[in-house]
């Protein structure tokens, strides 16, 4: 499939624009979640404050629907880790060396792994994985928007006394209470623990020029 002389064939040129095709197709699927919770957030808090004797719990279910699309995007991430891992692959292990002949092959036994993935595509992370990335993306500050929207509602804008102006039905205020806080505590353990990442060459590292220097062409 490569020629010394004239580079990538062109077989390999479409299978590499064909799987940038798919993965763009997928980080739009992504963004299309986030749009839909973040429309969902803006419509609760907008209505949980418009009115004083709109019920905060509201904001609670809010949780619930922001936790139904995170569940969804974190599916949808693990298969976008499917096609960008093809393609980083290809990057790495085709661009790269043939923009600079003098760097080494990221992995020798790319063309096999590749192939293997080819007979037969399999998931690359997990789920707990693709949830930890889209916390710490998107969903995290999403949660922690509503839950201290939801605090401020049941303090400042009622006249009972927290912990029992989070009271919701049956259940008291200080279990509410620590339903949140147990709920926030665990998307944060999710979202910060230690972890070996599978999904391959996420952007987590920086590489800033400084400042006055003039980028290389």
């Amino acid at each position: 499939m490569l020629d010394a002389e004239m580079g990538p064939s062109s077989a390999l040129a479409h299978l590499y624009r064909g799987e940038l095709h798919r993965m763009k197709l997928w980080r739009e699927r992504l963004d299309r979640t986030t749009n839909w919770a973040v429309l969902l957030l803006a419509a609760l808090l907008t209505w949980a404050f418009s009115n004083e004797t709109n019920p905060h719990y509201v904001v609670l279910v809010g949780n619930l629907a922001v936790g139904l699309f995170l569940s969804i995007e974190a599916r949808r991430y693990r298969a976008y880790d499917t096609w960008r891992s093809r393609v980083r692959s290809l990057q790495q292990n085709v661009w790269a060396p043939g923009l600079d002949p003098t760097r080494d092959l990221a992995d020798e036994g790319w063309r096999r792994v590749l192939a293997a993935d080819y007979a037969r595509p399999t998931l690359k992370i997990t789920t707990e994985e693709a949830l930890a990335h889209r916390l710490r993306r998107v969903y995290l500050p999403l949660f922690a928007i509503l839950n201290g929207a939801w605090v401020l509602r049941v303090t400042a804008f009622t006249d009972a006394a927290w912990p029992a102006s989070a009271q919701v039905g049956p259940v008291s205020g200080a279990a509410v209470t620590a339903l949140v806080g147990v709920f926030m505590l665990g998307a944060l353990v999710i979202a910060v623990r230690p972890r070996t990442w599978h999904a391959s060459d996420e952007l987590r590292e920086e590489a800033l020029r400084r400042d006055g220097e003039t980028p290389r062409t």
